[in-house]
This record gives C-alpha cells, structure tokens and sequence, in this order.
C-alpha cells in the first residue's frame, strides 16, 4: 500500500472479469473509497497475468471463470515462485460453493465474494484482504467448505513428512486451525496467550511453506489431520 493524502494507506486494487459491466460495477463500488485506488482492469487471465506483475496491486479482484486461464490456473501463475507474491487475490463466484472454489483455495486465493454481495460487504473484503491475515471466509466457514469438497473428491488424507517437522504444541494449533478456530479461541482451548498462538500459527505456516490459514486448512485435511484420523508423530 501506498500513502495518499494525509498520509493515509492507499489500498491499490485491480479487477480480472471478462463482463464489462461487472467490472464497471466493482470500479464504481472501489472508487467510491478514499482510501482505494483501481490500477487496472483485465478481462481474462493472461491479462490478469500481466496487469499483476505490471501494476503490483495490493487487492486483485479475480474472476473464477474467465476465457483463457481460467481463475484459479491464473492464481496459481501469478502467486507462483519467481511472480509477484505481494498481491492478495479474492476470487469471484457466481454461486456459492461451487466446484471452482477448493481448486481457487489450493493456488492461494485468500478468500471468495460472490457477485452479487452487497456493496460494503465487497469493501470490508478488499480492505481486510489488503491488511492479510486470516482468509476472507470466517474460519468455522472454511473448514465447512473444504469439509465438503474433500468428501466430494474421496477425502485424500495422505499423511505428509512435513508434519514430522512440526512440534506438539504446533501440530496441536494446526489441528485447531482446521476445526474452525480462530486465534483467540485457540488461546482459551489451549490456556495460552493469543500473542503466542499467533507465533505458532506463523511458524506452521512457515514450517509447512503455506501461505495462509486457507492452505494450512486444506493442508491439514489432505494430510489426515481431521478429527477421526490416527495421530501423526509431532517432532520433540
């Protein structure tokens, strides 16, 4: 983010959709906050590709289905090693729960908007999106979502050598993370402070090379961590 005047952060935001007019909505939306700036717009994924590593927006507003790659193959490129990892992308949906979304979720998409939310609930999203941190969907949200989309494609728990890297306090704040819970409801089930919750939630998310609680979330389930799953041996 840049400053703007009074030296007020300026969340820099670009929109991918191959709908004129919903990008013309979303533009009118965005601009209407002093606090927004809209760098550009694309209307398919190799444009979005390029208008990423062009303008370096904070926020790309980024279309599910689009002509070309479609949203979440366009994720995957430009979040991918050696591109831009500074951009937050919020993905947009049509419907709610639709197949498109746990595919988006794995190629780092920190949450999801469908089309027709309200206007400030579209800004919260954006704003919340720019200052990162926890994914745009509530926790409880997420790991319902991804509940059903892993049942959907045969619940894949495959344990991973990764968790082996992961101490008992961390692999126990990792299963908390997938059942829902969010920082300060894992200091009050494990008795500790929310300030060191947030350090071992960083370090997991380092340790596992996640981006975010989305993938530590998908993670968690592809790896058998999900509730009903033998336990998995943490490091000393």
């Amino acid at each position: 983010m840049v400053s703007g005047g009074g030296n007020r952060p300026m969340i820099r935001v670009a929109i991918a959709d191959d709908q004129p007019l919903v990008r013309a909505g979303l533009r009118m939306i965005l601009e209407g906050e002093a606090d927004f700036v809209v760098v550009g717009e694309a209307a398919d994924g190799e444009q979005a590709v390029e208008l990423a590593a062009r303008e370096r927006p904070d926020v790309l507003l980024l279309d599910v289905r689009m002509p070309g790659p479609d949203g979440f193959e366009t994720a995957h490129r430009i979040l991918a090693e050696g591109s831009d990892q500074h951009v937050r992308i919020l993905m947009l949906t049509t419907f709610d729960l639709d197949d498109y979304v746990y595919a988006a979720m794995r190629a780092g998409a920190c949450g999801f908007l469908l089309k027709d939310m309200a206007g400030e609930d579209i800004v919260a999203a954006v704003r919340q999106a720019a200052r990162g941190g926890d994914a745009i969907l509530a926790p409880a949200v997420t790991r319902r979502l991804i509940e059903r989309f892993a049942s959907r494609r045969g619940g894949v728990q495959t344990p991973s050598a990764a968790v082996g890297d992961l101490t008992a306090r961390e692999l126990e704040v990792l299963r908390l993370i997938a059942g829902g819970l969010s920082n300060a409801e894992i200091a009050q089930s494990l008795k500790i402070g929310e300030a060191t919750v947030k350090t071992h939630v960083a370090r997991v998310l380092m340790k596992l090379e996640l981006r975010d609680r989305v993938q530590a979330v998908i993670f968690a389930y592809e790896s058998g961590l999900v509730p009903g799953v033998g336990p998995i041996q943490a490091a000393p």
